[in-house]
């Protein structure tokens, strides 16, 4: 059965995480994904590392899967000429520069849809085509900071901490996909293309959710607390005897599978018996459960409460994560051949379609590996190509 996206042709000049993220998903999904790179330097992840395999990023190699790598200038006329031949048969392009450098190069939306009216163009950017903030470079560390996500990541009295991956880039990303998915529900229904503005800033801020509407209803501006959660407890790491593991009693039946599971006869002490109860007493449960915990080993707590339907596990490292039986059995580890780095490993998708599930079947390309193949495509003879190249246009 045909890829959902199958017969969907996307022009990517996006580059670095945000776009790649999200026209990978879409290559994933049976988009055919022409990603449009600087001559002689291509996407900046290409020279992110180490670690390198003979010569590739793993950076690179993590978001780039199913997209064919063609260069091109487009800074020059002919770059420009050449990128709205191709969009005119494409159904999808995205960038990701900062607002107002695809207008300078003549390939902005405007443009586009002149010579394709039902074109579906995305922009993705730290802030978003206009407001006060609009022209402000931006990085998912910056956005951290910026949307509030490091006002309310880290230990109480320490420092401000950025979460572990470029989740705001990444979210960025999805969103993108899912603005793209609905627009093109509505050009099957309208048979008109439209514009799509996608911004770091509001999509952390999406994010926020009931932090923010704890802030609306109290006024009050959450805080960091380590691995706790403002509305749950106990929901945290603690420390076992040999490293943390993750307790997680999320409502009021778990707490008394917790507590007689473990012998704890607190469950219906008036200071913990209900979740409000368990909040307004937090410190005093948990310094409880912190003194408990340090009896045994994680993996001895886990096996104590799991059986007992418990929410809880080890905090995993990368490898442990990877190598996970849960992680094997969903697939979310594939190996795909490269014809430089050999076999290599990167993260399957997600998304789990019954008849249609998603490909790997392009390995991430090398630098300008399908430019002849993709352009000969659109119509450039051999000759064409070679004249484009004398001139550095590719």
């Amino acid at each position: 059965m045909s890829l959902p996206l199958e017969g969907v042709k996307v022009l990517d000049i996006s580059r670095v995480l945000t776009g790649p993220y999200c026209t990978m998903i879409l290559g994933d999904l049976g988009a055919e994904v022409i990603k449009v790179e600087i001559p002689g330097v291509g996407d900046e992840t290409r020279s992110w590392g180490p670690p390198y395999v003979e010569g590739e990023s793993a950076y690179y190699l993590s978001t780039n899967r199913n997209k064919k790598s063609i260069t091109l200038n487009l800074k020059s006329e002919e770059g420009q000429k050449i990128l709205l031949d191709m969009a005119r048969q494409c159904d999808v392009m995205i960038e990701n520069f900062l607002p107002g450098t695809v207008q300078r190069l003549g390939v902005d939306y405007e443009a586009i849809r002149k010579v394709n009216p039902e074109i579906i163009y995305c922009s993705l950017s730290g802030f978003g085509q206009d407001g006060p903030y609009r022209d402000f470079p931006a990085y998912d560390l910056l956005m951290q900071g910026v949307g509030g996500l490091m006002s309310i990541t880290g230990e109480k009295d320490g420092q401000p901490i950025r979460i572990g991956v470029a989740l705001v880039d990444i979210g960025a990303g999805m969103y993108a996909v899912i603005g793209i998915m609905s627009a093109l529900m509505t050009r099957n229904t309208t048979g008109k293309g439209q514009y799509i503005d996608i911004s770091l800033l509001d999509t952390e801020v999406s994010w926020m959710t009931y932090m923010a509407t704890n802030y609306f209803l109290s006024g009050k501006n959450p805080t960091r607390m380590g691995s706790g959660h403002p509305n749950i407890v106990p929901y945290q790491a603690f420390m076992a005897k040999d490293r943390y593991f993750i307790l997680a009693v999320g409502n009021d039946n778990i707490w008394r599978r917790f507590c007689e599971v473990l012998r704890l006869d607190i469950v219906d002490d008036p200071k913990f018996s209900t979740n409000a109860k368990r909040v307004e007493n937090r410190d005093e449960l948990n310094d409880m459960l912190e003194a408990l915990f340090l009896t045994k080993t994680a993996d001895e707590w886990v096996e104590i409460l799991q059986p007992a339907r418990i929410p809880c596990g080890p905090v995993n490292n990368i490898s442990e994560v990877v190598n996970h039986p849960q992680t094997k059995h969903r697939k979310m580890v594939v190996e795909m051949d490269h014809p430089k780095a050999g076999k290599i490993k990167v993260l399957g998708n997600p998304v789990k379609l019954s008849l249609t599930p998603p490909r790997y079947s392009l390995h991430p390309p090398m630098l300008g590996e399908h430019t002849e193949e993709v352009l000969q495509g659109f119509g450039y003879s051999p000759e064409d190509l070679a004249d484009l190249k004398a001139k550095g246009v590719i």
